[in-house]
């Protein structure tokens, strides 16, 4: 670098000739500010080739160091700043010579000048690659920029086309919208206005029995309705096409009516199982329905005919059934006389023992029972001509059964039938079955009425009550209300009947006339077996089923069969014949009571305490008596009466210690030829020999040394101990 000369002209060193730093003629040591507004630096010139490589550079500014004052004193903050360094603060305390040093530091720059001059030119070429490499890049980059600039441009030209595009599709989605409102709207007017050929082909050609006649049938109903609810609103279009559904629908009326007056016509048939043709109505329910919304006289025609045809064929058929079943029941049936009071009436046979083929037991239960049974109740009906062909014969519940099961199953399927073809429910239902059926159940009331009216037979009335009271349960359990009145009709004709013909059996009983029953025994009586078998019957009956207007009957009959076994008893002389006689009787009673009630029973419980009343027998009476004496002078605690015995109780063991032996002889053959049950007659033995045995009266006094041994007595005890 060179310095222009002039004033304060640098030579190269940092001082003048005086020594000091820039400023000629300064002092040592000092520094003096050196005015480098007066300094013009020139850059070297460049070299030959460097300058043919780079090309001619700038024009070299001079640097204006006369300028204004504010760059003089920032060039003047910069030399403090330097002066304030360490290195040179260090160099001007220690002396360094400033111009020697100032001198080298200026060898060196131009050494490291000239070097990198030197790699300058060295790496011309490549510095010629760089620089073009660098315009070609700010080329690109001005493409490139001028290539975002027009993007640019195109993207926010293409916001507002998407802004544009976003508004046109909500419009358009609304009128999509708008659109398929009206074409659905109008779709389903055009569906249910718009009569396809095939619909009147079908109706007008096709049978009704088959399956696309009844597709095109509710395909029909419909577009009707529709046409109906379309022209209330005042739709132009329906007057297009409401003449072609009306002559369909009339076409349609006319066949539907044909085939269903065929199939109701098809009942009368003689012979014909009615409910095959029902269930065939059952799979076209919808004509039935059809005609009821669109022509109500022709439903109600075929629903007239339905009713009145049925009816008739009901009526027709169980009046000709209970008219066969009547002719199997058994030929003798219990009649006013057969009651317990009066004498037995049934017919003799050769041998002059009851007839019992033909006839019903009119007291006793036997086999009767089975009709109320599970098996039985619900079992197959009887059929007339094949039991009138195998000369078989039914008691009249037996009958009953039949009769009223037939009947309850057919008004199950009828019912069930009437509500789902003719589409009823609730009290219309009940009043179109008994439009069906009411002939049929007056009839079955009717004929109820003409043979209660002179039934005698309480049993088999009492049974038909049981019967119906099972079969009243049977149809709440299907949930089917149809019979329900009938069922409780019915009872109130049978129970009335029953309570007369016990109240019959009780009056029978309290007029009976011991003095005119002939010849008396101490068997039991064959009224007490009458009313034995009987009650066992209604209360084994009445299990199932209780009712207390049956207890309070049974009660009055036991009452007046308890009076009359005491005025019988009371016709006999001695007090023995009269306790043999009610011992046996209540045994009797008792016995059938237990094997076929419940042994719970009130008639059970009175009949034991009955007969454990009068079951002590009289060859040891004295020995008795006395126990029982002092068994009440015992609980009252007055041992000293007891004790004014001895006389007595010693006469009374000496008596029984002679003559125990024949006395337990003689009381067991007499027992054996009174009691006709030998069980109760052993167990009156026991009974007896057991009281005296465990007398405590004759454990507390001396005269017990005088009795048997106690071993000898449970030997003869174990001897009439019963076996069987």
């Amino acid at each position: 670098m060179e310095v222009e000369p002039g004033v304060g002209e640098y030579r190269g060193g940092f001082g003048g000739p005086g020594g000091g730093l820039g400023v000629p003629g300064g002092v040592p040591g000092r520094v003096e500010p050196f005015p480098l507004s007066q300094v013009r630096v020139s850059e070297p010139p460049l070299e030959p080739e460097l300058e043919a490589e780079l090309g001619p550079g700038p024009p070299d500014p001079e640097l204006d160091l006369g300028g204004e004052d504010l760059v003089l004193d920032e060039v003047d903050v910069h030399i403090q700043a330097n002066l304030e360094d360490a290195l040179v603060q260090e160099a001007l305390k220690t002396g360094v010579d400033l111009q020697q040093y100032s001198k080298q530091v200026e060898l060196e720059l131009q050494e490291v000048e000239r070097a990198s001059i030197h790699d300058y030119i060295k790496e011309s070429e490549n510095i010629a690659s760089l620089h073009n490499q660098i315009t070609a890049c700010d080329a690109i980059l001005e493409r490139m920029e001028q290539m975002l600039s027009a993007f640019q441009c195109d993207l926010s030209s293409i916001s507002s086309e998407i802004r544009t595009l976003q508004e046109q599709s909500v419009a358009m989605n609304l009128r999509l919208k708008n659109r398929r409102a009206v074409r659905q709207q109008l779709g389903q007017l055009l569906d249910e206005l718009v009569v396809p050929a095939a619909m009147i082909s079908t109706i007008l050609e096709a049978p009704v029995t088959e399956p696309e006649f009844l597709e095109q049938l509710q395909e029909l109903n419909g577009k009707i309705n529709s046409v109906k609810e379309q022209a209330f609103r005042e739709t132009v279009a329906c007057a297009d096409v409401q003449h072609v559904l009306e002559k369909l629908k009339i076409k349609a009326v006319t066949k539907i009516r044909e085939f269903v007056l065929q199939k109701i016509y098809s009942f009368r048939k003689p012979m014909t199982n009615y409910q095959i043709p029902q269930n065939a109505l059952l799979k076209y329910r919808f004509f039935y329905q059809f005609l009821l919304g669109n022509e109500r006289t022709v439903a109600q025609e075929l629903r007239e005919q339905y009713v009145d045809t049925m009816s008739k064929i009901y009526l027709s058929y169980f009046k000709s059934y209970t008219s066969r079943l009547m002719k199997i029941q058994y030929e003798e049936v219990a009649e006013k006389d057969d009651l317990m009071g009066v004498e037995d009436t049934a017919k003799k046979d050769i041998l002059g023992l009851p007839s019992l083929k033909n006839r019903n037991t009119v007291f006793t239960l036997g086999n009767r029972g089975s009709v109320i049974g599970a098996a039985e109740l619900e079992g197959p009906i009887i059929v007339p001509h094949a039991a009138q062909k195998s000369d078989v014969q039914y008691p009249f519940e037996s009958l009953f059964r039949s009769q009223h099961y037939a009947l309850l199953d057919n008004s199950c399927r009828e019912y069930l039938f009437l509500c789902d073809f003719f589409m009823v429910t609730g009290p219309s239902a009940q009043d179109l079955f008994n439009a069906v059926m009411g002939k049929t159940l007056t009839m079955f009331l009717k004929h109820m009425e003409a043979y209660v009216c002179d039934c005698y037979d309480s049993i088999a009335i009492f049974l038909c009550i049981h019967i119906v009271l099972r079969f009243k349960a049977i149809m709440a359990k299907r949930n089917i209300p149809a019979v329900d009145k009938y069922w409780d009709t019915l009872l109130d004709i049978l129970w009335p009947r029953f309570k007369h013909i016990l109240e019959l059996n009780i009056q029978s009983i309290q007029s009976t006339d011991p003095q005119k029953l002939g010849f008396l025994d101490t068997r039991p009586h064959y009224i007490t077996r009458r009313y034995a078998e009987f009650s066992s019957a209604i209360v084994s009956i009445n299990q199932t089923f209780p009712n207390e207007k049956t207890h309070a009957l049974l009660g009055q009959l036991q009452v007046e069969v308890e009076n009359f076994v005491l005025r019988v008893a009371a016709e006999f002389s001695s007090r023995k014949e009269q306790l043999i006689f009610l011992i046996n009787n209540y045994d009797m009673m008792l016995g059938v009571l237990m094997e076929r009630a419940v042994e719970e029973s009130k008639e059970v419980e009175g009949f034991q305490q009955n007969s454990s009343r009068r079951s002590s027998p009289p060859p040891f009476g004295g020995m008795i008596a006395f126990v029982k004496e002092a068994e009440a002078l015992l609980e009252k605690g007055q041992l000293e009466r007891l004790r004014g015995e001895e006389a007595r109780v010693t006469q009374l063991a000496r008596g029984f210690s002679s003559t125990w032996k024949a006395a337990v002889e003689s009381l067991s053959q007499d027992v054996m030829r009174s009691f006709s049950n030998f069980k109760n007659g052993t167990g009156i033995i026991q009974g007896a020999l057991t009281q005296c045995w465990r007398s405590p009266p004759l454990r507390s006094l001396p005269a017990r040394a005088e009795l048997i041994n106690i071993h000898h007595l449970m030997v003869e005890l174990k001897k009439h101990k019963p076996n069987f």
